[in-house]
């Protein structure tokens, strides 16, 4: 089950972040706001080797004892991250990548919409709408 989802800006701060439990929010913001370290990480040693630029997924980025965080960088160097429940098992990888496939699907919809200025907070209700579905569908 996917506990957070985050979209964090091209300079690491956060322009939407959504977790299910709101009780332990902050936990989950602070989990997010570590991740990013090794986003970079991961983006530099990517950007040394000759990969496939293509390839935007970064796999899992660290594991804790409850949850598993895992990490995707678009072209223009936004990231997104996404918390999942260690408890689900039957959550494959390539169930994650599809997973933030579609939210950057919708997140370029919300980049084309006229009215929104990059760089802000995404306040979309269908953006919001899809990251919930998404939440309630990995359960």
């Amino acid at each position: 089950m996917a506990v957070c989802i985050a979209v964090i800006a091209k300079e690491n701060y956060p322009l939407y972040i959504r977790s299910v439990p709101t009780e332990d929010e902050l936990k989950f913001h602070y989990m997010v706001h570590t991740s990013l370290d090794v986003v970079d990480e991961k983006v530099s040693a990517l950007g040394k080797a000759l990969v496939d630029q293509r390839e935007l997924y970064l796999g899992l980025l660290y594991p804790t004892e409850d949850h598993k965080v895992y990490g995707y960088v678009t072209n223009s160097k936004v990231k997104f991250v996404m918390v999942v429940d260690s408890s689900n098992t039957a959550l494959r990888d390539n169930e994650i990548r599809s997973m933030f496939r579609k939210l950057h699907n919708s997140y370029t919809d919300v980049m084309c919409n006229p009215f929104y200025n990059p760089g802000d907070r995404i306040q979309s209700r269908a953006f919001d709408n899809m990251v919930t579905s998404m939440m309630i569908q990995v359960c």
